[in-house]
């Protein structure tokens, strides 16, 4: 539902008056995946999550050894369980580190064990980051993990004890609302940008729905109030365009069914326009 409700939007329209050749590929499809439990019996949907993941993750690692930049249409932030693991693997095969900009009201960063709501959807980060007890996903432990501490999560409002724990003893940044709001988005951002660059890095961003205030984007599940602002979001947007550092980007958690009269959507369309170079007016480009 969630990809369609972006095509609906016009996300292909967007860039291509912006100049960019688009290819859209589809609907992916999962992996089928036989006799597979978890390790937790309170998990959800386990294979499902494992087929998907492991289709997304050979799309990712294919697409990021390749000049293209992939946008990732959901869905389910599960998703990211396999395009950040897929792109880290092509960053691997390129010799550059990646890292991961996670714009999202969660962390997101639970292992299967520590779950205590048995939604995969709160673990992919910790998956992409190789946190252990993920083994059955992929049959295999992740052969080329996202350094936590390269990982920066920015909008976050709501996080529980275990997760907290995994951030802490990982090294992942974390921007919760009340810092964003005592020292600015951009400000938080500039160095983590500074730091993308100085490594020689390629980033991901991973953009959920929830990342906003409910109030301008409410076809979200799993909302959370206190979000993101329009101007906020898109000041994001804008200087990650400046910095020229991203090279994939997920959009997800977009389910249509709450959205009024698709609002949320062509939020999400015109915040990925300014990440590609839309603006208002034009101005010289400077350091973020």
């Amino acid at each position: 539902m969630g990809p369609d409700a972006y095509r609906t939007a016009g996300l292909a329209t967007t860039l291509e008056t912006l100049g960019h050749c688009v290819r859209d590929d589809g609907n992916l499809q999962p992996e089928t995946v036989d006799d597979i439990r978890p390790p937790n019996g309170i998990v959800k949907n386990f294979g499902a999550y494992a087929g998907w993941t492991r289709s997304l993750l050979k799309k990712a690692s294919d697409l990021g050894t390749g000049d293209s930049f992939p946008i990732y249409l959901g869905g389910d932030h599960s998703l990211a369980a396999g395009t950040v693991a897929g792109q880290a693997k092509a960053a691997a095969e390129k010799g550059r580190p990646l890292f991961v900009l996670w714009l999202d009201a969660h962390s997101d960063f639970h292992t299967l064990e520590s779950t205590d709501s048995g939604n995969l959807h709160g673990t992919p980060l910790a998956f992409a980051c190789g946190l252990p007890g993920f083994d059955a996903v992929l049959g295999a432990p992740l052969t080329h993990p996202v350094s936590a501490n390269r990982v920066e999560i920015m909008g976050v409002r709501s996080i529980d004890e275990a997760e907290r724990d995994f951030l802490v003893r990982h090294g992942a940044g974390v921007s919760d609302m009340r810092r964003i709001d005592e020292e600015g988005i951009g400000k938080l951002l500039h160095p983590f940008l500074e730091r993308v660059r100085a490594e020689n890095g390629l980033l991901h961003v991973s953009l959920d729905v929830d990342f906003l205030d409910p109030d301008i984007a409410p076809a979200v599940g799993t909302t959370v109030p206190g979000g993101a602002t329009f101007r906020e979001a898109h000041l994001v947007m804008e200087m990650l365009h400046d910095s020229g550092l991203v090279t994939s980007l997920d959009l997800v958690e977009l389910n249509p069914f709450l959205d009024d009269r698709g609002k949320t959507a062509r939020l999400m369309v015109d915040l990925t326009g300014s990440l590609f170079g839309r603006r208002v007016f034009d101005r010289p480009t400077r350091s973020y």
